[in-house]
């Protein structure tokens, strides 16, 4: 169901309570980020960030979504180059209010890889595929992943990705939390969500945009700190661990 959303010709968005679960749609093309693609998640994005909830972001057809529309990418010029067109949308993904998660099942390539790196956590199916092949096409990996890969799993590994065209599976170190069976990947990533939603909602809030600011933050920890410390929810949680434990 879409919810408040609207209808959309790229996407399958579904609203619950605690989350929204988007699956990337366009069969015919393996889920190629198109514009139009694009323009639908800005408007996830836009309900996420007036409604902060859990995102879960998955493809169709056992592929996450096989890179960006490259008839698109051709008529592209330095102008669209300038406008950021899928970086900026990465870059409000990772800035989401609440925490995002990627179920990944087959090809996660070009900027599909990169929509999944923008993601807070990963998890795969074991036929996984995360690679950037952009300069065999004469151009980079401009959305994110010439940073955001060397800090998921090491500045080698990422030039293995990015330089010598090496694709990742499942299990590269620290890029997934986890690679369980394609047929309970959804179940999984459900499960996942469904732990952090038990969480203090504002606790995952300040913590991720902690955890998210850039360099060292000792003052940003104490502000987000003393925030939480005079919460309601941190009392009644705190009582009913103490409560538990006495029992």
């Amino acid at each position: 169901m879409n919810g408040g959303l609207g209808t959309y010709e790229t996407l399958l968005v579904e609203e619950r309570e605690d989350r929204v679960v988007v699956t990337l749609h366009r069969p015919e093309a393996r889920n190629a980020i198109s514009g139009g693609m694009i323009a639908e998640l800005h408007e996830v994005c836009a309900l996420l960030e007036r409604e902060p909830r859990l995102l879960l972001l998955t493809g169709h057809g056992g592929v996450f979504a096989g890179g960006a529309d490259i008839a698109e990418l051709r008529r592209r010029g330095r102008e669209e180059a300038l406008q950021g067109i899928n970086s900026r949308l990465f870059e409000r993904v990772r800035r989401l209010p609440m925490p995002t998660l990627a179920a990944v099942d087959g090809w996660a390539l070009g900027g599909g890889a990169e929509l999944s790196y923008a993601c807070d956590l990963r998890i795969a199916g074991p036929d996984a595929v995360f690679g950037n092949p952009e300069p065999g096409l004469g151009i980079l990996a401009a959305a994110g992943a010439c940073w955001r890969l060397p800090q998921l799993v090491g500045e080698s590994v990422a030039k293995q990705v990015l330089l010598a065209g090496r694709n990742l599976d499942a299990r590269a170190a620290g890029l997934v939390i986890d690679v369980v069976p394609a047929d309970e990947l959804l179940a999984e990533a459900h499960a996942l969500l469904d732990r952090m939603a038990r969480l203090s909602p504002t606790a995952l809030r300040l913590t991720k945009l902690v955890v998210d600011s850039p360099g060292a933050h000792p003052v940003a920890d104490d502000l987000a700190q003393a925030v939480l410390f005079e919460g309601e929810d941190k009392k009644e949680r705190m009582t009913r661990f103490l409560e538990r434990n006495r029992a």
